[in-house]
């Protein structure tokens, strides 16, 4: 295993493509590119109610399902993270996709980021109102645009021009959310509004066969928000980052907090950093470093944001961690032995 790992360690290093091609045949010819895959993904962290908690786990099941089935498949991470992410945009239980939030005018509109832990290229989309998965917009950026983030307008002319139809916005709102920003408007916004579905910001990290690390976040922002904000989800650094020379993060909470801390970035800076252990050791809790960074992004966000939220991580290695200060929150990962673990 660690011959493996020093393998893909010194693909890394290799700045040719050419060479990268020669050495991707070298490691298939060794056994080293049949490396352990893995995939974690959350659906949100906030105050799931119990009535929440079937269709929450139902909808992490299918996610991990949809994603499993790629890396299992020995297809790529970034497949794996699309595949995982557009299961739970089209799940009406989560606030991406169809079934999320409307804003202060009563329109959806919508972020999404996708990352490559390789080449730490990302391609993010904000503030679109007719793309039914803002997710595979955020890819096409990826890999065909010279810019990293491309918003409203913009971003949808340029999913018009490579091929990704339009959606009427009508497609996009669930009648529940219709019904809840509607009582916002007679009452005041309050959660109570939205049993079940106050902050269902999805993501998904994977690491495949050849050791390829992808991370992803989507989302439909908050409840009755100004027309044109954008928050941490399609930011780098902020809702996503995949590094892998570190390990892939996705958040999810209250964005302006997240934001103010560039919560992705710093827990992937903290994977090199073993004092984050510090916490656990003194407390005699045995634990891995990516869970210990998971607990401290969540405590800084907590002191330092004043407010709560979460974060899924992958180290490198493939290791899981989720932390989160809210009452639940829904995610998923796989197992050694390829079962899922489900939360809550």
């Amino acid at each position: 295993m660690y011959a493996r790992i020093s393998c893909v360690s010194a693909l890394r290093n290799i700045s040719s493509e050419c060479a990268r091609t020669s050495f991707h045949a070298v490691l298939f010819l060794l056994g080293y590119s049949n490396l352990k895959p893995s995939l974690i993904i959350h659906g949100g962290a906030w105050n799931i109610p119990d009535e929440a908690v079937p269709d929450c786990r139902t909808g992490i099941r299918r996610s991990l399902e949809a994603g499993w089935k790629v890396l299992a498949g020995s297809g790529s991470a970034i497949d794996a993270v699309e595949a995982a992410i557009i299961a739970l945009e089209d799940d009406p239980t989560f606030d991406a996709g169809f079934g999320s939030h409307l804003n202060r005018d009563g329109h959806v509109q919508l972020d999404a980021i996708l990352m490559d832990g390789e080449t730490l290229k990302a391609g993010a989309v904000a503030a679109v109102e007719h793309i039914k998965n803002p997710i595979r917009l955020a890819r096409l950026v990826l890999e065909i645009s010279e810019h990293m983030m491309l918003v409203a307008t913009g971003a949808e002319k340029f999913a018009v021009e490579n091929g990704l139809p339009l959606s009427a916005p009508e497609e996009l709102i669930h009648p529940r959310e219709r019904v809840a920003w509607q009582r916002c408007l007679e009452d005041s916004h309050a959660a109570e509004h939205h049993v079940g579905h106050e902050q269902g910001t999805v993501g998904a990290v994977a690491i495949d066969r050849e050791g390829n690390l992808v991370a992803g976040t989507s989302t439909g922002g908050t409840c009755c928000k100004y027309p044109g904000r954008v928050g941490d989800s399609p930011l780098i650094g902020c809702g996503c980052y995949a590094d892998a020379e570190a390990g892939g993060v996705s958040c999810t909470g209250h964005g302006e907090g997240i934001m103010k801390i560039v919560m992705a970035k710093m827990a992937i800076d903290l994977l090199h950093d073993q004092r984050v252990l510090a916490p656990h050791r003194e407390k005699g809790i045995p634990t891995s470093i990516a869970q210990a960074v998971a607990d401290a992004c969540v405590r800084k966000l907590a002191h330092r944001a004043h407010t709560t939220g979460g974060l899924i991580l992958l180290d490198s290695n493939g290791h899981p961690a989720a932390a989160f200060n809210t009452p639940r929150m829904a995610y998923g990962y796989v197992e050694p032995d390829g079962s899922f673990r489900i939360a809550p």
